[in-house]
């Protein structure tokens, strides 16, 4: 008998202990929060797979998303300065685009604004320095200054006249620099922001100034893409060249519809079905969003 027992108690010590509803609701709970993971994981990964043509060992391929179409006849120097890239067109005087990527750590940089204007000898159609003084306009800068104090050499480029058009002083110290802010302020949130702006070339203009004659713009545009953000998303301003009384809200469109005015064709690498969907969108309020 003492062996049947001790048998017995043998078998039973290796009989699986039952889980009480407690330990299974705990299994449940953890086995389900792991399966939502990985599809959001995976869910995140496909977004990022459909948007490899223009990542680079998971860094944002800049060089990329900066190649702006204009249109054949329109006359171009490209420029390639520090952190950012200029499309300048000799009979204007004035840029195409500029175009740039500006970066979380970018817009924390702490140089002070402190460089002078001055023309770039090298392009041919540069402005001159007396070509803008006392002529009623602000030398406005297309890449800010605020956009380039991370680096000494991106500050100084920043301050060459191929980066710069007639802006009115009101448009340059109102609703411009308001939307630079923002600029600096969203890319904390997404991390990496491509723009483009300057101005709409295509505008009859018939005021000049300076001995250059350098066209006074009538309107200026900006383009933002977020390539980042999960879906990616762009939007698009127009502002005219004084002081708009419309909010930032308000001057919103979508890439396509900058790409109808100026005939620009931006972010032509993404792949068609993201390409269509962020620059059909003007939706100001996503952008305010503090979290996606």
């Amino acid at each position: 008998m003492a062996g049947k027992r001790d048998l017995y108690r043998k078998r039973r010590k290796q009989r699986p202990k039952r889980l009480t509803p407690r330990s299974k609701g705990i299994i449940y709970i953890t086995a389900a929060t792991a399966i939502f993971c990985s599809i959001l994981a995976c869910c995140g990964n496909i977004l990022r797979q459909s948007t490899n043509k223009h990542y680079k060992d998971g860094q944002v391929d800049t060089e990329c998303l900066a190649q702006i179409e204009i249109p054949d006849e329109t006359p171009e120097i490209k420029l390639f300065y520090t952190g950012f890239t200029i499309s300048f067109n000799p009979t204007m005087h004035q840029p195409n685009y500029a175009v740039w990527e500006l970066t979380k750590e970018k817009a924390q940089g702490s140089l002070p604004r402190n460089s002078k204007f001055r023309p770039d000898d090298d392009v041919l159609g540069c402005p001159t320095l007396s070509d803008y003084r006392n002529s009623g306009f602000d030398r406005g800068h297309m890449v800010p200054a605020g956009d380039m104090k991370w680096d000494e050499q991106a500050m100084l480029d920043s301050h060459y006249l191929t980066n710069i058009c007639p802006q009115s002083h009101a448009l340059n110290g109102g609703r411009w620099a308001s939307l630079e802010n923002k600029c600096r302020e969203w890319v904390a949130r997404d991390s990496i922001l491509i723009i483009a702006c300057c101005p709409v070339l295509s505008d009859r203009m018939p005021r000049t100034i300076g001995e250059t004659a350098i066209p006074v713009p009538e309107r200026f545009f900006k383009v933002i893409l977020a390539p980042y953000s999960i879906p990616p998303r762009a939007i698009g301003f127009i502002m005219p060249n004084d002081a708009p009384e419309e909010g930032l809200e308000t001057l919103a469109m979508s890439v396509d519809q900058i790409e109808e005015i100026t005939g620009f064709d931006f972010f032509k690498c993404l792949p068609d079905d993201i390409e269509n969907e962020v620059e059909s969108d003007a939706n100001f309020r996503r952008w305010e969003k503090r979290n996606f």
